[in-house]
């Protein structure tokens, strides 16, 4: 094994260990998060016909309408009703920081006016989670809009220090808070629509980015989109990933990998993929070598998964993993690279 390699495996597994908050949850299939009978007599043929559908139907499991209460404060954070209302008040408001594009900062070449890109972070982020990522983005002279996804930070439900709702050993509620941050997503386009963007990009990380390939395949208005970590099933991740260990600790002797696929297909992105959604938006894709999360060999299965339907991504690999893209040089390279395509893809 090369140097670079240990050095940066011992570092990935010293920050999962820093988390002395993980639980392993009871399982639970959650019908009654998507409609279902929690006494179904066959709780796994009920969620596997609910997970069809919502592919065969996905445009519609996916559209949302504007909200009608978006409020922007004085310290730039927009909030809004979610169009998903979850058993938890504190979730059902979304909260999105934004930093406006800047002109003042030389010297890199500043976006065509009326770029925005809607940030979608990386699973448990905390409320300052990627604030630097955005004021790089703002001196691109892109407008920055962070979203604080479902069950997170200030949306976090009481009694919780994670946000185990949206990937957990609930099936049910895992279909449907990833479903809500699909809906929140596309709300806080309309926004930034109604504000005058004409050029709107996405730019998701880890989770965020499983959400942004989504959203980006479900609403028009996204023309360019970029991803930091990324993978192929949500099951996949969840069942070989370190950092959700825990999770699949509480699902292992319930379902298999094979069957919670078909249960979570909606909120992964190949279904979509397959069926050749967004393969006309332009993407850059950035992934760690010796990512021990999103593991590389899923991440070059969805890149080439992608080129066989028809879509021409851009991708990076680096030496790195999935805690260490944080640290330098490997930030500084992924976000330059990331920005300068954006800025040109917006552009276009």
């Amino acid at each position: 094994m090369h140097w670079l390699e240990r050095k940066i495996r011992r570092y990935e597994h010293r920050r999962w260990t820093t988390d002395d908050n993980r639980r392993v949850e009871a399982f639970a299939w959650g019908l009654e998060h998507i409609g279902g009978d929690p006494v179904e007599a066959d709780p796994a043929e009920f969620v596997r016909r609910y997970a069809k559908a919502a592919i065969e139907n996905s445009q519609a499991w996916f559209s949302t309408t504007p909200a009608d209460d978006y409020h922007l404060d004085a310290n730039n954070v927009l909030t809004f009703t979610s169009a998903i209302a979850s058993p938890w008040p504190e979730n059902n408001t979304v909260y999105a920081r934004m930093w406006p594009a800047r002109r003042d900062w030389k010297p890199p070449i500043k976006a065509r006016a009326g770029s925005a890109l809607l940030v979608l972070p990386n699973w448990n982020a905390k409320w300052q989670g990627q604030d630097g990522l955005c004021d790089w983005i703002s001196r691109f002279g892109i407008t920055a809009l962070k979203m604080s996804m479902p069950y997170h930070n200030r949306r976090m439900a009481k009694g919780h220090e994670r946000a185990d709702q949206i990937c957990g050993s609930n099936i049910g509620l895992t279909l449907q808070a990833n479903q809500q941050a699909v809906l929140d997503a596309r709300r806080c386009l309309r926004w930034l629509e109604q504000q005058g963007y004409t050029r709107i990009g996405i730019l998701g990380t880890s989770l965020g980015s499983s959400i942004a390939y989504i959203t980006l395949m479900h609403d028009p208005a996204v023309k360019a989109a970029g991803f930091f970590h990324f993978s192929t099933y949500f099951a996949d991740v969840v069942s070989q990933g370190m950092t959700t260990n825990h999770v699949w600790e509480g699902l292992r002797d319930h379902v298999s990998v094979d069957d919670l696929r078909d249960f979570w297909a909606p909120i992964s992105p190949i279904p979509y993929v397959e069926r050749g959604l967004g393969k006309d938006r332009r993407s850059f894709l950035v992934y760690g070598k010796y990512d021990p999360t999103m593991l590389p060999e899923l991440s070059r299965q969805m890149i080439e998964c992608l080129r066989q339907h028809g879509a021409k991504p851009r991708s990076m690999q680096l030496p790195c993993g999935h805690y260490s893209l944080e640290l330098a040089p490997f930030s500084y390279i992924a976000g330059y690279r990331m920005l300068a395509f954006l800025r040109h893809a917006l552009a276009s």
